[in-house]
């Protein structure tokens, strides 16, 4: 059987006060036509399809077009959860209706796990949808008080879907949980407030493929098939290094695993500048990815004019500017020392250092006695 996973589209996305939804359509578009051409069975999507509870109509429509696309155009069955980022009840509106159509959304927890089974020439494949939930929503789902963390509450629910699972069938998990050792990005939401809101690898064991969502890097954890799809697009500077793909997954007759990674490509790439602004903008210039979004890492010794104007003269899609000259240079005055009693040179030689990285030089410590001596003159004659 053939499936096609991925995870963490993020519908709706703001990064720097910039929407992400042209960049989504335009990568949504193909995966799309990759789903046309590799004729997966199914597609798995492991959670945080919109990027808040409360989506935008825009994303929401994003998300009606493509499933639309897939599920009725393509006649592609799609079994999707809802992750944390996602509003559960939301998402799985008129999950039952859609269901027949070919579309299976779950998004409330509930104590038991109904699995979507297919079949193919070798039998059937059980895929058991779990979504997203915290602690508490498991406890009060399965009625036991005595689930302290995420890996607790996430191995009660399998108990249920173990149950289920038949002699002989292959079976399939797809969840949305942060697994322990699993390499993050910055992108990512934590799932636990003042602990690690992770559960262990060894809870997997005895499916024949592990469909995750969450983490934004595409990556295997451990020697067993539980993989991430990782993210539709790069969501943070921390995330350069990162081929963003969709999973096609081969499950053999005796569920034996191969997986190929699909890249998508982004319709403006994320990358990081560095530089003189001067020397950044002339290269700019004669860039052919001008568009991109960039971070532009600034080496100018001085105060700058309008940084970011200057820059989107070059780069219109620039999303943020730092100073590397500034970067360890945080030699502001002590905690015990009294503005009051400091001079109007030192206050602004301390302010200058801060800026600029720099002391005030003799000819500029000079200009600035000149200032502070014709202010204290105009001040005594007011």
């Amino acid at each position: 059987m053939r499936l096609l996973h991925t995870a963490d589209w993020h519908l709706g996305r703001i990064y720097h006060g910039v929407s992400l939804l042209a960049e989504q359509a335009h990568v949504l578009d193909q995966f799309v036509q990759l789903a046309a051409t590799h004729r997966p069975d199914a597609i798995l999507l492991a959670g945080d399809i919109y990027d808040r509870a409360t989506p935008p109509a825009e994303a929401v429509r994003l998300l009606d077009k493509t499933l639309t696309r897939l599920v009725i155009d393509l006649q592609i069955p799609v079994v999707a959860i809802a992750g944390n980022h996602d509003g559960a009840d939301r998402l799985a509106f008129g999950s039952q209706v859609l269901q027949r159509a070919g579309l299976t959304v779950r998004g409330p927890t509930d104590a038991h796990v109904a699995p979507v089974r297919l079949q193919d020439a070798h039998g059937s494949v059980a895929i058991f949808p779990l979504p997203y939930a915290d602690p508490p929503t498991v406890r009060h789902a399965l009625q036991d008080d005595t689930l302290a963390d995420h890996h607790a509450a996430f191995e009660a629910q399998l108990v249920d879907v173990r149950r289920q699972m038949r002699q002989g069938e292959r079976t399939v998990l797809v969840a949305h949980a942060f697994v322990q050792g699993g390499l993050v990005s910055e992108s990512e939401r934590d799932l636990s407030v003042g602990g690690t809101g992770a559960v262990g690898v060894e809870l997997f064991a005895g499916f024949d493929f592990v469909a995750l969502g969450h983490l934004h890097r595409p990556q295997q954890i451990g020697p067993t098939p539980v993989q991430y799809a990782g993210s539709l697009l790069k969501y943070s500077f921390s995330e350069l290094d990162q081929q963003k793909s969709t999973t096609l997954i081969e499950l053999g007759p005796t569920g034996q695993v191969t997986t190929q990674r699909l890249p998508l490509r982004p319709l403006r790439d994320l990358r990081v500048l560095n530089g003189v602004l001067a020397d950044l903008v002339e290269r700019g210039r004669a860039d052919p990815h001008a568009d991109d979004y960039v971070l532009a890492r600034l080496h100018d010794p001085g105060a700058i004019l309008d940084a970011m104007g200057k820059l989107r003269a070059a780069y219109p899609n620039a999303l943020a500017i730092e100073r590397v000259v500034l970067e360890g240079t945080n030699r502001a005055m002590a905690p015990g020392r009294d503005h009051r009693k400091v001079r109007v040179e030192d206050l602004f030689g301390d302010f200058y250092r801060e800026v600029t990285g720099q002391d005030l030089d003799a000819p500029g410590q000079a200009v600035l006695a000149q200032v502070v001596t014709e202010l204290a003159k105009r001040e005594a004659d007011a």
